[in-house]
């Protein structure tokens, strides 16, 4: 608890933290015969748990460095709101290779997590967001050739 709570103050996002705390404990599970009791067993904990969550922020950095003109997920929310256009992407969706496809869908549609689409696939977390913002590209390339 109190490693979640330390989670709390950095991250200050309810799931961000539950998750962050899974995977220090997963951690540290893992890791146990690297901790030498120099210290108190919950600085090792929280100094893994600052570890993840600045991890984490580099990969959501890194991720969120895309060029200005792509469309962002609320511009192709309100593309659906119009039939023609829900026709129209549903049929680009349809000529889509896999995994683009696939894994286009369970974001948009299953409003699922990269963690969650990653693990449907047996692949990273990373694969899943690289993997969905290339089928965005695609998705968004196909959108204007077809205009």
């Amino acid at each position: 608890m109190r490693v979640y709570s330390f989670l709390m103050t950095l991250t200050r996002d309810r799931s961000l933290s539950e998750e962050l705390a899974q995977d220090t404990f997963c951690r540290a599970f893992t890791s146990s015969s690297g901790f030498r009791a120099e210290a108190d067993a919950l600085t090792w904990l929280c100094a893994i748990a600052k570890n993840l969550y600045t991890d984490e922020l580099r990969r959501r950095k890194r991720f969120d460095e895309f060029p200005e003109d792509i469309a962002s997920d609320a511009d192709i929310e309100l593309d659906l709101s119009d039939r023609d256009q829900v026709f129209r992407i549903h049929a680009l969706l349809h000529e889509m290779t896999e995994p683009y496809r696939e894994v286009f869908e369970l974001r948009v549609f299953g409003e699922l997590s990269f963690r969650q689409i990653g693990t449907i696939f047996g692949k990273t977390e990373s694969w899943a967001r690289v993997t969905y913002h290339r089928a965005r590209l695609q998705l968004q390339e196909r959108m204007v050739d077809n205009v």
